[in-house]
């Protein structure tokens, strides 16, 4: 009867000084990673892994592990077996010394035959250590290993980490595994809320951690502090009269920043709500982690909510301190808004050529007047009826980089500017472009609304790409300073979002044009190296999305000139590239690709004699371009292919039926450029040769 396999939990804590809470949820991620790692390294077998963590705590739960690590049988090929016996036969001393080695008897050496010929061959069970004491090993690389953006040493300590590690707990079915990180060693014992019950709590498993933590006041479950924050949060805000603007990322924030977190709600002096709503959400958030409560027209209403990381003894005292804070930086953006406004914001665009962008590409005014320009360019292709809506916006785009408010609340850049420019009467469309020419700024971000701030955001994400590129600043690894990836990102996805039919050589011809006198290399070279850029990154762009990698590349070597068609033919092939029919057409075309290669063709004489074969794929070739015509006016690329498969049997037969490099010159020159027709047809959708 077989043995029933012993398993036990480990329950793995680091304590330490706050976190920042940005690093938390990135550290836990690894923890799980390495975890399963270092298991599967070390042969344990193991069942869920659970990470949780507060920003004093990084915890590792693995339920289920094996006693022992798994068996198993280790095979070393020793020296060939001609040097390993004596004259007579018998194993000599190599042959004895590699037996020692491997911790074998000589006579249980094997002979294994390779292609290199016979070799001695070591075999021998290991039957695996007690998990135990494999663990102090695994624990010490885990914690190691934890990947932060920075790390710090402290006292005179060899060993780094996020911030200075206070305790370690580590249990293995009861009991404490050995471990010293820097000075700290571990043991069975944990630590409460840093205030509420800082005392050292014994445990012994992961339910008696639990149940002692929370009592100790903490939550360590990120899960369970989320769902807490926002149901405080929301009673703190009806009890107010209004509810949460809602923000997921201050949630997140503050699920890191606590462990027994509290909300409470606090006063706004009634004569700040002059201020723009942007300015007071963004006084509140970015400067105090404060969350806004709005009306249910969506207006401010003169309270706010905090979340502490304790519960108060006096709660009216705390709210007292934090009203006191706020109403300081709410009396600075007073000031600052009622200063802005005595300067209209076309007056402030002089401003600007005090300004430095960049040393090599000039001022922020310089740089106004190119994407202004750019601008203009764009609105004649797709909106010429509003080209003085877009110029004045792209003028004006930049003009709050010179106010007060912008350089109090940075973030603000955009939003300050449409403010200002609704109080000046300007056309609201002009206004709400000011602010919706920095979208978007990442990938969960919508996209521009107006056609207006559409345009002026392409422009002025295509001088910074097409400036940066022509000044030699690239990305390098994952530097990238001036942020050209998420530029270029930010430009396809507005041309594909927005469905622009426009073309992207074009555009970048303009910009570099605009740049004139700027770029320090050669124009084309500059071109060639953005459009590179470009390709990299639709191509990712195309993968996210789920296409395969290798149709996303056949497109855009031809296609990438026109975003929104190049997305409609990869999602048609990638449609068909799993039908058979379509592997065996890709990979004749490849054959085609590859005969051609390096070899300039001219037109079908078709007076020169030519085989049925030939003739066979010259007239399908003719009839299937007739049909394909009319798919691709209308975009239709699925039915398009389907048409070009009609072209995989006389592909074949013209292989099967003629040599392609006939000696006569003349008749492999028309046989070449009958191919070359052939092949420009399939360039029409894609370059089929790339196709895996």
């Amino acid at each position: 009867m077989t043995e029933p396999i012993v398993t036990k939990e480990l329950l793995f804590e680091i304590g330490t000084e706050e976190i920042p809470a940005g690093f938390v949820p990135p550290a836990l991620a690894a923890m799980a990673r390495l975890g399963n790692e270092l298991l599967d390294a070390y042969r344990i077998d193991a069942g869920r892994i659970t990470t949780l963590g507060t920003p004093r705590r990084l915890v590792l739960v693995v339920s289920d592990m094996a006693a022992s690590q798994r068996p198993e049988t280790i095979e070393k090929v020793g020296p060939p077996v001609s040097v390993c016996l004596d004259t007579n036969g018998k194993p000599n001393e190599k042959a004895l010394g590699f037996a020692r080695g491997q911790g074998v008897a000589v006579e249980d050496l094997k002979r294994v035959k390779t292609d290199k010929g016979e070799y001695m061959v070591a075999v021998r069970q290991d039957t695996g250590r007690a998990t135990r004491d494999v663990l102090p090993e695994i624990l010490g690389k885990l914690i190691a290993d934890i990947p932060f953006k920075k790390s710090m040493r402290w006292m005179d300590l060899s060993v780094r980490f996020v911030r200075p590690v206070h305790w370690i707990l580590a249990v293995f079915g009861g009991q404490v595994i050995p471990l010293t990180f820097g000075n700290v060693t571990s043991s069975d014992f944990t630590r409460g809320h840093r205030f509420h019950a800082p005392q050292p709590i014994k445990v012994n498993d992961f339910s008696d951690y639990l149940e002692k933590i929370k009592k100790a006041f903490v939550i360590v479950d990120p899960d369970e502090r989320r769902t807490l924050i926002e149901r405080q949060v929301a009673e703190a805000a009806a009890s107010c009269g209004g509810a949460v603007l809602p923000d997921p990322g201050l949630i997140d924030e503050i699920v890191y920043l606590t462990e027994f977190p509290f909300a409470a709600a606090g006063v706004i002096p009634e004569k700040y709500l002059v201020l723009p709503k942007d300015v007071m959400v963004t006084a509140m958030r970015s400067h105090q982690r404060y969350f806004s409560i709005v009306d249910g027209q969506g207006q401010i209403v003169p309270r706010f909510i905090t979340v502490n990381n304790t519960k108060p003894k006096d709660i009216a005292l705390v709210m007292r301190g934090n009203e006191r804070v706020l109403t300081a930086r709410l009396e600075d953006a007073r000031f600052y808004f009622e200063e802005d406004l005595k300067i209209k914001l076309a007056d402030r665009v002089e401003a600007l050529k005090s300004v430095v962008f960049h040393a090599k590409l000039g001022t922020s005014y310089e740089k106004v007047m190119r994407f202004r320009e750019l601008a203009g360019w764009l609105a004649d292709r797709l909106a010429p009826e509003i080209k003085q809506d877009v110029l004045s916006a792209a003028y004006l785009a930049k003009a709050d980089l010179d106010t007060g408010m912008v350089a109090q609340f940075p973030t603000l850049q955009g939003a300050v500017g449409r403010e200002y420019a609704i109080r000046e009467g300007i056309k609201p469309s002009v206004a709400a472009a000011i602010s919706e020419h920095y979208l978007p700024q990442g990938p969960k971000d919508p996209l521009p609304e107006g056609i207006e701030g559409t345009l002026v955001s392409l422009a002025d994400k295509m001088d910074t790409v097409c400036g940066f590129f022509g000044v030699g600043q690239t990305p390098t690894g994952t530097a990238d300073p001036y942020a050209l990836r998420r530029n270029t990102i930010a430009i396809l996805n507005i041309i594909i979002g927005k469905g622009l039919r426009l073309s992207l050589f074009e555009f970048i011809d303009a910009s570099i044009a605009a740049l004139s006198g700027k770029i320090t290399g050669t124009p084309v070279q500059a071109k060639t190296d953005v459009l590179d850029f470009f390709r990299g990154r639709f191509s990712g762009i195309l993968v996210g999305e789920g296409y395969p990698a290798d149709v996303a590349e056949a497109v855009l070597s031809v296609w990438l000139d026109d975003p929104v068609s190049a997305v409609k033919r990869t999602a048609a092939l990638s449609g068909w590239k799993s039908r058979r029919e379509f592997s065996d057409l890709a990979g004749s075309i490849k054959r085609v690709a590859n005969i051609l290669k390096g070899k300039e063709t001219g037109a079908v004489d078709e007076s020169i004699p030519a085989e049925d074969v030939e003739r066979a794929l010259l007239s399908a070739y003719r009839l299937t371009r007739g049909e394909i015509e009319g798919f691709l006016a209308d975009e239709d690329f699925d039915s398009a292919t389907g048409v070009l498969l009609k072209l995989k049997g006389p592909i074949d037969d013209f292989f099967n039926g003629v040599m392609v490099m006939d000696k006569d010159e003349k008749i492999r020159d028309n046989r070449l450029a009958l191919l070359n027709q052939v092949r420009s047809l399939f360039l029409l959708l894609a370059d089929f040769s790339l196709i895996e």
